[in-house]
């Protein structure tokens, strides 16, 4: 147990193999016999971490007791009735996984549907990466606005002859990690495209690292102003006539602990985005927090908006000086991310620190006690030798009490730095930027383009996606996926999540296009785009071309497919793909 135990903590890959050499068929043989059986079919259970706890299941006491009892009664069958029920009782794997989650800093024994939870969300996760597309669109961009050159050499491999002196300057004041070189042969933004036959190894540029760090720096600072200024975007996937406010909210949780500066250290933060909608005059947050007229906008929002042209920009002006003069939107949004973004931010951080925090505490407190309680009583040992004349040349009781001292004191910081660990708060959301959005509809109406059946076609736009909708779904229960509509979640890429109905089924990730017959165009997002190239084998476009003739509007299908009903008169009719 103590050399597989300590084998399997430092993490050693090679082969290790451990003979218990005993005479067969003897009454001490058949007992250790079974105790290895049984360990074995653990082992393949719950994996190498067994080792780890072997000596709290069974002592070695308790071992030595059995392996006695065995030859001195092992022929009464109510004895090795009872034997087989200690290693039985000893090594159940209920009692392993107890001791192993004990035993464990990090939780990492878990049920199916617990794995298969956190496998659902790491898919959701990898959909919104920022590597390698959200880092190669930025910084293709930002380099190139600062005087940089970028030459594909390969697919997805670059060439940069040379780097801006602006960029290396910013490196030395910076003097994070490594220097920004004069050149690069080859940079990627994929770590799979590092390494290519007879070609140069391709920097990896990822955030981190110097490049990539120097070339944000300068752009944040050039245009971080800007950002506070605001900006004007249009939605042209919006048919409405409302605008809407985007502000951009910083927010970070703290501990106790204090960094060099004498500031709490920070210990996650986020940026958030909260939409306003401008209808309203009155809209306001309510005693409750929640703003019938303001919302979470998603993680990117504003990916998926467009700059005003030049004309564009002469017809709002006036509408948007009166729409903003007399607004408080910036309190409003803080207020409605204190009441509803932030306390989840709060929660999540808890729920991850706090059981580490509980188990470190544990830990550090057993393992200095006890060798507190030996450098004690060895320092008393000590002290009795030296009163009967035995003196030792390395060690004297002296030394033994100022080990036993320094661990004392160890102890006490290290529970004094645990506990400020525990003091895990919410600093206030500090906006650091914003955009007001334009809907596409209120650009029609200003430049004369509504008419009186406009209204018609927005209600027939709406009745097809939502009778696209519903037949996505349907298709998805005949295949035995479980499809839940998420198309409210801004900026997440798809409409439609999907769990399979086995393990080896990806989770589907499913972007609805409904068309009526004659439709000639599809619009794909930039979000959408991004979140096929992350997860190519989850994200699926389904095409929907929904019959003309409807008699259900989209408003009760909407409701309908929000309560996981499915209207099968309205999906009868379409061809999905």
């Amino acid at each position: 147990e103590q050399r597989f135990g300590r084998i399997h903590r430092i993490g050693q890959t090679e082969v290790c193999h451990l003979w218990n050499l005993l005479a067969e068929e003897t009454r001490e043989g058949d007992v250790y016999a079974a105790l290895l059986r049984k360990l074995e079919q653990e082992r393949a259970s719950l994996g190498g971490a067994v080792f780890d706890v072997l000596g709290k299941a069974i002592s070695g006491k308790e071992l030595r007791a059995m392996l006695l009892e065995a030859i001195r009664y092992g022929d009464q069958p109510a004895v090795r009735a009872r034997l087989d029920q200690k290693v039985e009782g000893a090594l159940d794997e209920a009692r392993l996984r107890t001791l192993m989650n004990e035993h464990a800093l990090v939780h990492d024994i878990m049920d199916v549907q617990c794995v298969q939870s956190i496998r659902y969300e790491m898919e959701r996760m990898e959909a919104r990466r920022l590597q390698p597309h959200y880092v190669a669109s930025f910084f293709k961009a930002a380099f190139e606005q600062l005087g940089g050159t970028l030459r594909e050499r390969e697919k997805n491999r670059y060439e940069i002859p040379h780097v801006p002196k602006d960029i290396q300057r910013r490196d030395r004041l910076l003097g994070i990690g490594e220097p920004v070189l004069t050149r690069y042969q080859r940079i990627c933004f994929d770590k799979d495209e590092r390494y290519k036959p007879s070609k140069p190894q391709a920097a990896f540029i990822s955030p981190g690292h110097p490049l990539l760090n120097a070339t944000l720096d300068l752009i944040l600072e050039r245009y971080r102003d800007l950002m506070k200024q605001g900006a004007i975007l249009v939605d042209d996937e919006d048919a409405g006539e409302e605008m809407r406010a985007l502000f951009y909210l910083e927010h970070a949780i703290q501990d106790g602990k204090l960094t060099v500066g004498g500031r709490r250290r920070e210990i996650s933060r986020r940026l958030q985005f909260v939409e306003i909608a401008l209808g309203d005059t009155d809209a306001e947050v309510t005693s409750t927090g929640v703003g019938t007229k303001i919302r979470n906008a998603g993680h990117a929002p504003y990916l998926d908006y467009r700059p005003l042209t030049p004309d564009e920009q002469g017809l709002v002006a006036d509408l948007v000086a009166q729409t903003l003069a007399t607004r408080q939107l910036e309190q409003m949004a803080i207020h409605y991310a204190v009441t509803n973004l932030v306390p989840d931010h709060l929660r999540e951080v808890r729920s991850l620190r706090e059981p580490l925090i509980d188990k470190t505490t544990a830990a550090v407190k057993e393992r200095l006690t006890k060798e507190i309680i030996y450098w004690d009583n060895r320092a008393i040992q000590l002290e009795t030798q030296e009163r009967a004349g035995k003196n030792h040349a390395r060690l004297n009781s002296t030394r033994a009490r100022q080990r036993r001292d320094e661990l004392e004191t160890r102890l006490k910081q290290r529970m004094a730095e645990l506990e400020l660990e525990r003091q895990i708060s919410a600093q206030a959301p500090n906006a650091i930027g914003g955009a007001l959005v334009i809907p596409l509809g209120l650009l029609e109406r200003l430049r004369g383009e509504r008419t009186d059946e406009t209204h018609v076609i927005e209600l027939e736009n709406k009745r097809v996606e939502m009778v696209a909708m519903h037949a996505v779904m349907a298709a998805e229960q005949r295949l035995g996926y479980a499809p839940t509509p998420v198309y409210r979640q801004k900026s997440i890429g798809y409409d439609i999540e999907a769990l399979p109905p086995d393990d080896e089924q990806p989770l589907h990730m499913i972007e609805v296009k409904g068309f009526t017959p004659g439709s000639e165009t599809i619009t794909i997002t930039r979000t959408e785009q991004l979140t096929a190239c992350n997860k190519p084998e989850n994200w699926i476009l389904a095409l929907v071309q929904v019959p003309k003739s409807g008699t259900v509007d989209g408003k009760t299908l909407e409701t309908m497919l929000n309560n996981g009903q499915i209207h099968a008169g309205t999906v009868s009719g379409c061809q999905v793909c």
